[in-house]
């Protein structure tokens, strides 16, 4: 017979490791993470909350992996999230990034990067990635308005996106630049 923690064990490291990477994430996130097994990912946070491994908010229903990235929770990062859960079913490995990549993960062979460009960091996130080498992963690329892609110009580009608070993500083609 199991114990209890062989049952919930791969789960729990998963959710730690989830957690601990992207350092703030929102419940609803989380549970799209491990589709069918929502009453199981309760039942462990609720173990992990209780140990303090993670910390919960529940006003801003955010899973922290600390007291103080609950405090300071990136809503970049949170909104980079969404874009990889529509990704989440082909990708093969996801990690945190470094400015300006918020994600970078593997899908279909490919490396992706998402990006989030506030509004007025246009130019400046454009110049930090034209310099990125010869053969630049594909760049997915949150805006708060879809007006700010005309002023920005990252090489690899694969689509601009916005995305609402309940998470939803629209997505906006890539127009050809004329030289």
């Amino acid at each position: 017979m199991k114990m209890r923690g062989a049952i919930y064990s791969k789960e729990a490291a998963e959710l730690l490791r989830i957690i601990t990477t992207y350092k703030a994430l929102t419940s609803a996130q989380v549970y799209q993470l491990f589709p069918g097994k929502e009453e199981k990912i309760k039942t462990i946070l609720s173990h992990l909350i209780t140990q303090s491994r993670i910390f919960y908010d529940k006003n801003k229903d955010i899973l922290a992996a600390s007291e103080e990235c609950l405090k300071d929770a990136d809503t970049a990062m949170t909104a980079a999230f969404w874009v990889l859960l529509d990704f989440i079913d082909r990708a093969e490995y996801h990690t945190a990034g470094d400015f300006p990549v918020k994600i970078s993960f593997f899908a279909d062979g490919e490396m992706f990067e998402i990006i989030c460009v506030m509004p007025g960091q246009e130019a400046l996130v454009s110049h930090a990635l034209t310099v990125s080498g010869d053969d630049p992963p594909r760049r997915l690329i949150i805006v708060e308005d879809p007006k700010q892609a005309e002023e920005i110009s990252i090489p690899n580009t694969a689509g601009f996106c916005v995305v609402a608070r309940d998470g939803t993500v629209t997505y906006y083609k890539v127009q050809e630049q004329e030289e």
